[in-house]
C-alpha cells in the first residue's frame, strides 16, 4: 500500500462531518454561474469553478497534456469571478485545492442510487509522502430528506451510512475508500460544491475547528426499503453487464468499484469523460 499523509479523524469510517454552514445571508451563487453536460452518478450536470488548467471543463486532471494528480486546480474565470462566497468556502481550509464544481443533481431513486455507487479515483498519479486527496461536500440547497449514501462494501447493505443533507450540511469523504452516491428526494434540483483537498495539517486544523465528527447516526430507512433499492440497483447492473457485454467490453468496466483501472488496463471507471451515451452501460462517476 502506497504511504500517504492521512488523517487519523478518517481511519475509523472514512468520512467526516463537520458543524452544519449557517448560509442563510450568503446569495445563491450557483445559479449564475455556467454548467457544462457532464454526466455521472444520476442526471446530473457541473459547474466547474477550478479545473486542470482553468479552461470551463469537467474532466480528470490526468487526462490532460501534461498530466497532473487531482491537486493544482486553476480557478475557471468565468464562473469562479461569479462565485466569490463559494471560492471562499472551497479556499478555507488553506489546503491544497484540485477540482472545485458544483454540481446540479436531479431527483432520484433510493434503489438507482445504490446502483450509482462507486469510488472516485482521486489519488492517481498522486506522489507518495504527500497528502492523500479527500472531496468536501457542502450542499447548498434544503433537501433534508435527501442522503448522502456511503458504503465500505458496494454490495454490503450493512455497512452503509446515509447522512442527511439540509442545506449547510458540510462533509468531507474520503471517496477513493468509500462508495458513495447521493439520494435525492424532492421535486427540485440538488446543489452541492465539491472540492478535492490534500491531506495535511491545514485540513485538520479546519476540521477541528468546525467539530469534526467520525462517526454519525444513520438516516432511518426501512428494511424493506432497503431490499426493494437492492433488487431495483440488481436489475439495472445485470442489464448494464449485459449491454457491455454484447459489445464485446469488460462488464466491469466504469461499474464503480475501479476493477478495471486498478489492473492497470488503462481503463478507468471513474471521471473519465464519457457522457451516458452508453444507456444501462453508462460510467459512473461523482455524487
Amino acid at each position: 500500500m502506497p504511504d500517504y499523509v492521512t488523517l487519523p479523524i478518517f481511519e475509523e469510517k472514512g468520512y467526516v462531518v463537520l458543524d452544519p454552514y449557517d448560509q442563510a445571508a450568503d446569495p445563491a451563487e450557483w445559479l449564475d454561474i455556467e454548467f457544462v453536460d457532464w454526466k455521472s452518478s444520476g442526471e446530473t450536470r457541473f459547474a466547474p469553478l477550478a479545473s486542470a488548467y482553468g479552461d470551463l471543463e469537467c474532466d480528470g486532471f490526468w487526462n490532460h497534456n501534461p498530466a497532473k494528480t487531482d491537486k493544482d486546480g486553476v480557478w475557471v474565470p468565468a464562473n469562479a469571478d461569479r462565485a466569490p462566497r463559494l471560492v471562499a468556502r472551497a479556499e478555507e481550509p488553506g489546503a491544497n485545492i484540485g477540482r472545485c464544481r458544483v454540481i446540479e443533481l436531479q431527483p432520484n431513486l433510493y434503489g438507482e442510487t445504490i446502483y450509482n455507487l462507486h469510488r472516485d479515483d482521486n489519488n492517481r498519479l498522486n506522489p507518495e509522502g504527500t497528502g492523500w486527496i479527500v472531496r468536501g461536500f457542502f450542499n447548498l440547497t434544503h433537501n433534508p430528506d435527501s442522503v448522502m449514501v456511503l458504503r465500505e462494501d458496494k454490495d454490503d447493505p450493512s455497512t452503509e451510512t446515509r447522512i442527511a443533507l439540509p442545506a449547510g450540511a458540510q462533509l468531507i469523504v474520503d471517496t477513493q475508500r468509500l462508495y458513495h452516491a447521493v439520494w435525492h428526494q424532492g421535486d427540485e434540483p440538488r446543489y452541492c460544491l465539491i472540492t478535492s483537498w490534500e491531506s495535511g495539517p491545514e485540513l485538520g486544523t479546519y476540521i477541528a475547528r468546525h467539530h469534526g465528527v467520525g462517526r454519525v447516526d444513520s438516516y432511518a430507512l426501512s428494511d424493506d426499503a432497503i431490499a426493494a433499492g437492492e433488487a431495483l440497483a440488481a436489475e439495472k447492473r445485470a442489464a448494464r453487464a449485459a449491454a457491455l457485454a454484447a459489445r464485446g467490453l469488460d462488464p466491469t468496466f466504469g461499474d464503480g468499484t475501479m476493477r478495471v483501472a486498478e489492473r492497470g488496463d488503462g481503463m478507468d471507471g471513474m471521471d473519465d469523460g464519457m457522457d451516458g451515451g452508453m444507456g444501462e452501460a453508462e460510467v459512473l462517476s461523482e455524487a
